[in-house]
């Protein structure tokens, strides 16, 4: 397989979990500003449409390959901060692995920024 199918495939594999979870925030904005209101985090409408376009156009973005870089680096962030905002009770499993999930989702992505979307993306289409 040639590397930039490999790469192109990477980029659909870490951009499904952002678009889906993204779109379903994003059409429950009630229920996901609840949810984060429930967390303790500030002015929760205001983060759960932050939140929402941060993994449904970055989403959208790592699976087109533009401007990909940025949005890499971006979804690192946003990965790192989820893990720890939501993610840090160890004593219970599931949090635990999603937490670890997370770190390696960032790891992808600061992967992905450094090596680039390969040809197969908007990005080497607008070079």
């Amino acid at each position: 397989m040639s590397q930039p199918l490999i790469v192109l495939i990477g980029r659909i594999l870490l951009s499904i979990i952002f678009i889906l979870a993204g779109f379903s925030k994003i059409t429950n904005l009630g229920g996901t500003a609840g949810y984060f209101g429930s967390m303790g985090l500030p002015v929760p409408m205001v983060t759960a449409v932050i939140v929402s376009l941060v993994e449904l156009v970055g989403g959208l973005f790592i699976l087109a390959g533009f401007l990909t870089r940025p949005t890499s680096y971006l979804l690192a962030v946003f990965c790192v901060a989820t893990a720890f905002i939501a993610h840090a009770d160890f004593a219970d499993m599931g949090q635990m692995i999603n937490f670890q999930k997370n770190l390696a989702m960032a790891g992808g992505f600061l992967v992905l920024a450094a090596f680039g979307p390969s040809t197969l993306s908007v990005d080497a289409r607008r070079a």
